[in-house]
């Protein structure tokens, strides 16, 4: 008999931060929304994590959770920790006041958004917009920090930085302004690096750019990362580990090679059928499957598995009971009764 366990990974963890039962609710006129529903991880130093999953599954309200970033969303912590290894000792940024959390934030944890151009102040060149944390959190002068944020702007990949500085963001093209966005990320040398979507609003050859960059950086400086997508084909060539979200669950983790070679959670499988191309007979290409159906809604989501509206191996105890996440080796846990139906 195997054990189950709510943490991705039997293993004991350490972790620069570890996630444990993180329940995240929006507060709408028509009750609260349950998004983030009892989600456990951790990420060690140097590693990446990569959280993937459908638009809608929580992946993205997640990292916003470990930031506290929720602005006039109407999102709240309503349970869990956020166990984080600050320079200081290991601190709940989950029970942290905002005062503190604000010392925080940028500076050992810092997040990377999808949209730049919306992220960016428009009205500020990029050379004062990075500059503002490098005097916040590090204290340098306004000459030293635009010594330093032109250095970043090299760092990033940005040509003739000493004057690109003084550019505003909207002069620079989307692949640019993330780059810039990395930069800005960068600036005081985070213990903790949160990439949300970064990629979604570039072009092919620029998403691959940008994933190269950030592995690199990542790599170098030995930062803990969390890569969220909705792109599992991404996965196993940057992320040290994988988890797989679904309606505000985690669904099955483990080394993301062994999660893209050998998926065990149907839906894991059907994210890499939507995302693969296969050969046929002829010599042609067969074009990427979908996944039928939808999310379920967050106000009524199935008493037993989440995903067995829409899966073909879902049977009555799949309907009706709940379903624990069950480690399978030292490395692997999957929420699933019948994923080993599909193993080869």
């Amino acid at each position: 008999m195997r054990s189950t366990d709510t943490s991705p990974g039997h293993e004991a963890r350490t972790g620069i931060i570890r996630v444990s039962n993180l329940k995240t609710s929006f507060s709408t006129p028509f009750g609260s929304l349950k998004v983030v529903d009892g989600v456990s991880f951790s990420v060690d130093e140097g590693e990446l994590l990569a959280i993937v999953g459908e638009s809608g599954s929580g992946k993205s309200v997640t990292g916003l959770s470990i930031m506290r970033l929720f602005g006039r969303s109407g999102a709240h912590i309503d349970a869990g920790e956020i166990l984080f290894r600050s320079s200081g000792g290991e601190i709940d940024l989950a029970a942290l006041s905002e005062r503190a959390l604000s010392r925080i934030r940028g500076k050992e944890i810092a997040i990377i958004f999808q949209d730049p151009m919306s992220s960016l102040n428009p009205v500020l060149t990029v050379g004062d917009q990075i500059a503002e944390g490098l005097r916040i959190h590090k204290g340098l002068s306004r000459q030293e920090a635009r010594k330093a944020a032109i250095a970043l702007l090299d760092r990033v990949g940005i040509p003739e930085a000493a004057t690109r500085v003084d550019a505003y963001p909207h002069q620079f093209s989307g692949g640019m302004r993330q780059r810039v966005m990395i930069a800005i990320a960068l600036s005081a040398g985070p213990r903790l690096l949160i990439a949300d979507e970064p990629t979604t609003a570039l072009d092919v050859t620029i998403q691959a750019q940008i994933v190269s960059l950030l592995k690199s950086l990542q790599s170098r400086e030995r930062m803990a990362m969390i890569f969220i997508t909705h792109d599992l084909a991404l996965v196993g060539d940057i992320a040290d580990r994988t988890a797989v979200m679904y309606a505000g669950e985690i669904v099955e983790t483990g080394a993301s090679g062994e999660i893209v070679e050998a998926p065990l959670h149907p839906y894991t499988r059907a994210l890499i059928a939507c995302a693969a191309r296969h050969a046929t007979a002829s010599g042609g290409r067969k074009r990427p499957s979908s996944i039928p159906g939808t999310l379920p809604d967050p106000y009524t989501r199935p008493a037993g598995c989440r995903f067995a509206p829409r899966c073909t191996l879902a049977d009555a105890t799949c309907r009706s009971s709940t379903v624990p996440l069950e480690v399978v080796s030292p490395s692997r846990s999957v929420r699933c009764f019948k994923w080993r139906q599909g193993v080869a």
